[in-house]
């Protein structure tokens, strides 16, 4: 039996109707794969071996009482045939350290959804700067006089921690806001943390689209997140609306160029971030989207990433 190993947040917290790795696991148990849910706290490696202690599980497609644990155990993790690393931001020490105990899972016969090299190398934020030909302008720093002087010439920005997700400590400003100083401040962390300053694109109010790549093709149909009224970030969880559409010329060609990159690294399933005419991030963590293209357009994005890894 194909066993499949899902490193994610606690489940019993998941939204069903918008959680991607709970797609891929109801596909996972629609294909007879033996489920083992992790978390980070379960991983552990021991004279060069990795480790977890999982629960194996059984799904039902609904809101509540959506699963149901079967057994517990310890298991080597190089014994599993597919290990999805599916934990949510923050990009933090201790999530590196688990990609470390993936390398090893990986060495020792398992294969890891996404490369674990590949989530060290890729930050979702910086790694846009492999692609400076689609990118909007900006500077990546953490001292506030460079980002200030950015500022001053780029006009009206996005200031963003690189660490951060869902549109959390993200902020519009200019070099006329008399907040400007204090805002550097706080998301630079007084000049020690690592800041992104992008110029600001004004198409955000026809949405931000995350488009998912499974194997380096994207998928045909975006999320258009679109801001509310009272804010300008279009992201779900700061009360943006989700909208599916069809890529347009400009969105094919941006994930024409970035999907056989991702590939490459063994990044199998990723969700590009497109506004207007501009590539805004590359996510590679745990990337979301699946369902709702799902629902709206007849799709089975995560049967496509296991035929994907099934083919290679």
């Amino acid at each position: 039996m194909t066993k499949s190993a899902f490193i994610m947040d606690p489940i019993a917290s998941i939204n069903t109707k918008k959680d991607s790795t709970f797609a891929m696991m109801l596909e996972a148990q629609r294909r007879g794969h033996e489920i083992h849910y992790i978390t980070q706290d379960d991983l552990f490696c021991q004279q060069g071996q990795a480790f977890a202690h999982t629960k194996t599980l059984a799904l039902t497609d609904q809101v509540q009482d959506h699963h149901q644990f079967l057994k517990a155990q310890t298991v080597a993790l190089g014994d599993m045939d597919f290990i999805f690393m599916r934990k949510d931001p923050p990009f933090d020490m201790e999530y590196v350290m688990d990609t470390y105990v993936l390398d090893l899972a990986k060495q020792q016969g398992a294969r890891v959804i996404n490369n674990p090299q590949a989530l060290r190398d890729a930050n979702e934020k910086f790694f846009t700067e492999a692609f400076p030909e689609v990118t909007p302008e900006n500077i990546i720093s953490r001292n506030s006089a460079h980002l200030k002087q950015a500022i001053d010439h780029l006009g009206e920005v996005i200031v963003k921690p690189m660490d951060g997700m869902g549109g959390h400590s993200i902020f519009k400003t200019s070099k006329n806001d008399k907040n400007l100083n204090v805002i550097l401040e706080t998301v630079t962390d007084n000049n020690r943390r690592t800041t992104m300053v992008q110029k600001f694109i004004p198409e955000i109010s026809s949405g931000d689209k995350r488009i998912l790549i499974v194997n380096g093709e994207a998928v045909p149909y975006a999320l258009a997140r679109i801001p509310s009224d009272s804010d300008f970030r279009g992201n779900l969880a700061k009360g943006g609306t989700g909208k599916g559409v069809p890529l347009s010329d400009r969105d094919w060609a941006i994930a024409r160029l970035v999907g056989p990159r991702l590939k490459a690294m063994g990044i199998y399933f990723a969700g590009i971030d497109v506004i207007g005419d501009y590539l805004t991030e590359v996510n590679v963590t745990s990337p979301t989207c699946i369902r709702e293209l799902d629902a709206e357009f007849g799709l089975n994005i995560a049967g496509d990433l296991f035929d994907a890894l099934n083919g290679l």
